[in-house]
């Protein structure tokens, strides 16, 4: 049940590859990584039990090897290799003379023991150096003869009665400085294809690490801790240990007392580089390797747990365990995966006809549907209503009353118009007869001139409100059915554009409107303005209590003239007639605040040129200045209100309630024509590539529901 486990995952495997889609599923597998003279290569070679692996100098393995090893047992049942440990007791083993455990070597072992590759199905490669030569010639047809890499993988599955059932990914070995003809980024380049396989929760990590060299400078372990810093599903895999120097030895690193795994430490001898050019029998070197750990007084109480044998058995059962830890999650994917393209392929649509009664018909759904969803959005009730952020009709009204509202009740007549031009205008407002009161004329001036203040903020607010529907417009074409067909996706946008604008102008005349009646009459009579009267009794309020006299200390009743002591006491008695006399000797006369420099008595002096205020203000021009900026800011204010509230009204009277009643209409009249079909509903290529996608991918989701369902 174990070993059909790894044959469920292989097929999985399988079912994607073959119809070409990237594997949606994360699948449990082991990743083998490790630079290059880390022995990865000698490794599996040791656990397949044949050399069939390219070799050379620089980076020989340039693109993933998903190396599928199915245990087989030969015509006579019998198995070999490093499976002769796992299956003694349940099936013969075949030993060679010299005590190896071995396949037989005759005319049957050819037959018990072959290689298929994906992309040849059902072509059997006997001859390991056939694979060799096809794993080579895969290779350049991807990446052709340079040292470039790819991360499309090649698929070999390997029979073999000398296996136990493992399923191993072969990566390129990590280099650091580029050599030949590789490119510049090459370390850069392998780093990225290793994480985008080792970065998945479900795939085991066996670094591979030379023994005689520094454990902290492995560069697969480094690796392997970026993504897996517990150590939790990385196991290491000592190379070279009959290299290393005399005395030393990885005991501290087995007992996991320098950089702990939780899966631990293997540690293997593989062939030398004279060994493989004297074509020494792996079966001959993994007899060796026993000998030498059976041997070594460092690791022959351990013995059992050391070599390659032990290595392909704890693979295995390490597989087999994530496999069916993993089971459960692999089913809900694959059926989550199912739903989603399908709902996809349904979204992206069958292959279209000619027929102009279907191409009609998509053409009118999708205004249909459109103008719905376009006064579903202003109005609120959308079915994809987001709590993220406000949108539709929502950011008008935020408009309205946030933006508008409050830039309108936030201006102040007096930022521009000063107490100096109100006294220019009350005297140019009064001709040549100076005026006796305040004068209507003035006040109207001055109210008008802030009153076409009004006119740019409200036809801001009406372009405001435009870029808000047409926001809504774009939201509504990154649906997928103009995805689907860009140049119906253009003809809504232009025609519906053209339809905003056309309505932007009776919008902007109305408010243009709404601020000209406003300037053109002033309406005096407004309950809720404040009379003439009533601001002059104010202002004469203010004045007077700005001229009271200083509180007279209290008399003392003991003492009636202690009071006659203090120094008023003993000034001379006021003339009644003095006020009245300094007046006249010191008048500046009616234009005083428009003359600083002072005159020479008797004597005529032409105006100046320009007349300005300047100097103080007389009591006079005092009262009348806050006298009209009292009913300067009561009547503005009443302005503020109604502009306030009647520009949101036209503009949605005008603008958007309009488009949301003749958009149907516009868009009919525009594109519902047999003219336009044939141009509107051109699928884009995305869309004819990804509808292919999906079917492929669907294929693969339900090939892959039906072996997992067989479990």
């Amino acid at each position: 049940m174990d070993t059909n486990l790894i044959k469920t995952v292989n097929k999985l495997q399988d079912a994607f590859a073959a119809v070409g889609v990237a594997n949606p599923i994360d699948l449990p597998q082991i990743t083998v990584i490790g630079s290059q003279s880390s022995g990865k290569s000698s490794v599996l070679e040791n656990i397949v039990g044949r050399d069939f692996l390219p070799r050379g100098t620089g980076i020989v393995t340039r693109r993933p090897l998903v190396l599928q090893l199915i245990n087989r047992p030969n015509s006579k049942g019998e198995v070999g290799g490093v499976a002769a440990a796992e299956f003694h007791g349940n099936a013969p083993v075949v030993s060679s003379p010299n005590g190896a455990s071995t396949p037989p070597r005759g005319s049957n072992v050819e037959a018990d023991e072959w290689g298929e590759f994906l992309h040849i199905p059902g072509k059997k490669f006997t001859n390991f150096d056939e694979i060799r030569d096809e794993i080579v010639k895969e290779t350049e047809a991807k990446t052709g003869k340079n040292a470039g890499i790819s991360p499309e993988p090649i698929n070999l599955r390997i029979y073999s009665p000398n296996v136990l059932t493992l399923t191993l990914v072969d990566l390129p070995g990590l280099t650091k400085v580029p050599v030949g003809d590789q490119p510049k980024d090459i370390e850069k380049q392998i780093r990225d294809m290793i994480l985008k396989f080792i970065t998945k929760n479900n795939a085991i990590i066996l670094a591979v690490t030379a023994a005689n060299t520094d454990l902290a400078n492995s560069d697969g372990l480094k690796l392997a801790r970026e993504v897996d810093p517990d150590g939790v599903r990385t196991i290491g895999v000592l190379t070279k240990i009959d290299l290393m120097d005399q005395g030393t030895d990885v005991v501290d690193i087995l007992a996991g007392r320098v950089i702990p795994l939780r899966l631990g430490y293997v540690p293997v001898i593989n062939r030398g580089q004279r060994d493989i050019e004297s074509k020494k029998k792996i079966s001959v070197a993994l007899e060796g390797e026993r000998s030498f750990f059976e041997n070594h007084p460092s690791y022959k109480s351990k013995a059992q747990y050391c070599g390659t044998p032990f290595l392909a058995r704890k693979l295995n059962m390490i597989l087999m365990h994530h496999i069916r830890n993993t089971l459960p999650e692999i089913k809900a994917k694959i059926q989550a995966g199912l739903a989603k393209y399908t709902q996809e392929l349904s979204q992206l649509g069958d292959v279209l006809t000619d027929d102009s009664t279907s191409q009609s018909n998509i053409i009118l759904n999708v205004i249909t549907e459109f103008t719905n969803e376009y006064r579903t959005i202003i109005d609120g009730t959308s079915n994809e209503i987001t709590s993220d952020e406000l949108s539709g009709g929502a950011r008008i009204s935020f408009v309205f009353h946030e933006i508008f509202g409050s830039a309108i009740r936030s201006m102040d007549p007096f930022d521009q118009i000063k107490d100096v031009d109100i006294r220019t205008i009350l005297y140019n407002s009064s001709g040549s007869s100076p005026a006796l009161f305040v004068g209507t004329a003035a006040f109207e001036v001055l109210v008008k001139q802030q009153i076409r203040r009004l006119e740019d903020p409200s036809l801001k607010c009406a372009s405001m409100i435009y870029d808000e529907l047409v926001r809504i417009l774009n939201k509504l074409l990154q649906k997928q059915i103009f995805k689907r067909f860009p140049a119906m996706r253009e003809r809504f946008y232009t025609v519906v554009i053209n339809f905003f604008k056309k309505c932007m102008m009776p919008t902007n005349k109305c408010v243009q409107d709404l601020i000209a009646a406003e300037a053109c009459y002033v309406n005096t009579g407004h309950p809720d303005f404040i009379t003439g009267h009533k601001a002059m009794a104010i202002i004469n309020d203010r004045v007077n209590a700005s001229k009271a006299p200083p509180p007279q200390p209290p008399v003392d009743p003991k003492n009636p003239r202690a009071s006659t002591n203090s120094p008023a006491a003993a000034l001379p008695a006021r003339d009644p007639n003095a006020d009245i006399i300094a007046q006249a000797n010191n008048s500046d006369g009616f234009f005083g605040s428009f003359f600083s420099k002072k005159k020479k008595p008797g004597v005529l002096e032409n105006p100046p040129p320009v007349l300005k205020a300047s100097g103080n203000l007389s009591e006079r021009e005092y009262m009348e200045t806050e006298v009209i900026k009292l009913l300067l800011l009561s009547y503005f204010s009443i302005v503020k209100r109604t502009v306030a509230d009647l520009v949101p009204k036209f503009v949605m009277l005008k603008l958007v309630q309009h488009t949301k009643e003749e958009l149907q209409r516009e868009l009919l009249a525009e594109l519902y024509k047999k003219e336009v079909f044939d141009d509107a509903l051109q699928e884009s290529d995305f869309t004819k590539q990804r509808r292919m996608e999906c079917k492929k991918m669907i294929d693969a989701l339900q090939r892959a529901d039906e072996i997992i369902a067989a479990v």
